[in-house]
């Protein structure tokens, strides 16, 4: 039985590992902030670093931070190594990694305290970040930002150690992965900022406050979460372990226990399934007349890709009427890739198997050379009676054709995501970008086609992919052997999909559509599957109609015969290629 690693919360890389100082480095013995505040005449509710640097320049001023040094040397005197601090700088330096101090407090007090330390000074950190620094103190980033450039390591790339609220959000602020220290004390996994917010009433703190004094009511839980939760600094190493590039070839196996952990194993079907050892999977499928069988690599988006992948490969399969069963799934990643990258990509598969039903049932998993981003290639087997098996063919002249949902649910989160900066520019807001992104939740097409899979008269269906709606009719013509009529002005494409088209110069027909299903349907019932479907919360809109035997599309807009577009590459592709 192999030890499981923690599922990270996102997928992340470490070169660099900054540390909060008192109470991270140091035993929380902390400082009486009370006395100081009033000594200085700062009042209980704000921070007292802050009221010192928002006094007027003068003498005030110079004897306020007086104050505060004096307190900051007497604790300094007294402070001692907190437990693993000296061995676990030593360990991240001998793996390779730089390290530096972040902290609100003075050089001269961090240099007092290090003599304290019998195996670690000044010169065991790449860099030290002070107050006397030209940063902002945290909860600013800048001093985060600052550090990482010193190091000469993306900002995304350190992982901020505090235990404190402010070195969450300073690192969270910076795009840097965030740990909070316990010190021994409870905490909440989910939201471990909790143990860290004061008391509306003044009541003692968190024994984690130690280096700050947040006024009452200050704290915001959702708004500083960190990544992780730990309550020694030796448990930093898994941490590390996570966000360091895996070795080439197959995964390790603590690592595929974690993804094996995550599956459902409760389908009564599956006699050999996704285990450490096991070369194939055993399914029992007597009591079903049909297997459909389904698979394609994902290469286009690398944005939640794991969920991703099963969300397209289950459309496929779902578009014959069956039911998506069991998955196999084959996964290369890049040299370099780090386990939390992996580990984050296998727990979308195995999430979206969960919340679709789908029992994993085995695959192969590889750090290789080969490639240079990650490849998931999927087979998604269904199950389903003879007689309610969709086949394209069976499309017949008169049909009419239903389109689920709007143009283009994929294409449009897609680049909402990966054009950023560049939409901004062009004039787009935040608040368009996130109705953009929001649509990456409208992709699963499974819904409808088990609504539609219920009528006798859904003779095919057709999901819309690459290249959008202008390819996937085609597709639709070719394979059932007649030619499609459109009516162009009919067609849905989203408010948010006509905006972001409209500013980068695309087509919304030749944009990848998944989350949106092709239904050929008998004239006596579409009515009936349209206010089935719209019933059930998806919109459907009657669009064409299937014609005479051959092969294309003809379209009408305001009754008027118009070219129907092609395209030889997405627009989504031709956009990320420029």
């Amino acid at each position: 039985m192999h030890r499981t690693l923690p599922r990270p919360p996102r997928p992340f890389r470490i070169d660099g590992v900054l540390f909060d100082f008192d109470g991270t480095l140091t035993l929380p013995e902390g400082l009486d902030f009370p006395a100081i505040k009033r000594e200085v005449g700062c009042p209980p509710d704000e921070y007292v670093l802050e009221f010192v640097q928002a006094l007027p320049a003068g003498e005030r001023r110079d004897e306020a931070f007086a104050v505060i040094e004096r307190f900051e040397l007497e604790g300094a005197a007294r402070a001692e190594p907190n437990a693993g601090a000296e061995d676990t700088v030593h360990r991240l330096r001998r793996s390779g990694l730089k390290t530096g101090v972040i902290t609100r407090n003075g050089r001269t007090a961090i240099e007092r305290a290090l003599r304290n330390f019998r195996d670690l000074s000044v010169d065991d950190f790449d860099v030290i970040i002070t107050r006397d620094d030209p940063y902002p103190p945290k909860p600013a980033p800048d001093g985060v930002l600052g550090a990482a450039a010193a190091l000469g390591v993306d900002p995304t790339h350190v992982l901020l150690v505090g235990d404190f609220l402010l070195d969450a959000l300073a690192g969270r602020r910076a795009g840097a992965v965030t740990a909070f220290l316990t010190n021994g004390a409870p905490a909440d996994a989910r939201r471990p900022a909790e143990a860290l917010v004061p008391a509306a009433d003044g009541s003692p703190r968190a024994a984690a406050d130690v280096e700050s004094d947040p006024p009452p009511g200050s704290g915001c839980a959702e708004h500083a979460a960190c990544d992780f939760v730990i309550t020694t600094l030796a448990e930093l190493q898994t941490i590390v372990r996570l966000g360091a590039p895996l070795a080439q070839g197959k995964l390790p196996p603590d690592l595929l226990a974690t993804y094996f952990e995550q599956l459902d194993k409760s389908d009564p079907a599956v006699l050999v399934g996704a285990a450490f050892g096991e070369d194939v999977a055993a399914l029992d499928i007597s009591s079903h007349e049909v297997l459909v069988i389904h698979g394609d690599p994902i290469t286009l988006t690398t944005a939640d890709l794991g969920r991703h992948a099963v969300t397209v490969n289950a459309n496929d399969v779902a578009t014959s009427g069956a039911e998506p069963r069991w998955l196999l799934a084959t996964v290369l990643l890049p040299a370099g890739t780090t386990a939390a990258e992996a580990l984050y990509l296998l727990g979308g598969i195995a999430t979206a198997c969960r919340e679709q039903g789908i029992a994993a049932i085995g695959g192969h998993t590889e750090v290789t050379a080969a490639v240079t981003q990650p490849v998931v290639s999927l087979t998604i087997l269904g199950v389903l009676r003879r007689a309610d098996l969709r086949a394209k063919s069976d499309a017949r002249e008169g049909d009419r054709v239903v389109l689920t949902k709007a143009l283009a649910a994929e294409g449009t989160a897609l680049l909402a995501v990966e054009l950023r900066e560049r939409l901004l520019d062009l004039g787009m807001t935040e608040d368009e970008l996130e109705r953009c992104r929001s649509l990456a939740t409208l992709l699963s097409i499974v819904p409808e086609a088990r609504i539609a899979a219920g009528f006798a008269g859904v003779r095919a269906m057709h999901d819309v992919t690459e290249s959008g709606l202008a390819t996937a009719l085609l597709e639709l013509s070719v394979a059932c052997g007649r030619e499609i009529d459109v009516d162009r002005d009919a067609v849905p494409v989203f408010r948010a999909t006509e905006r972001l088209c409209t500013v980068l110069g695309a087509d919304p027909f030749g944009l990848i559509g998944s989350g949106s299903l092709l239904i050929c349907c008998a004239p006596g019932e579409t009515a009936a599957l349209v206010a089935a479907l719209t019933g059930a919360g998806i919109a459907a809109t009657e669009i064409g109609t299937v014609g005479r035997p051959g092969a294309g599309v003809t379209a009408r807009a305001s009754g008027r015969p118009v070219p129907w577009p092609t395209f030889t590459v997405d627009e989504a592709a031709r956009l990320l290629a420029e």
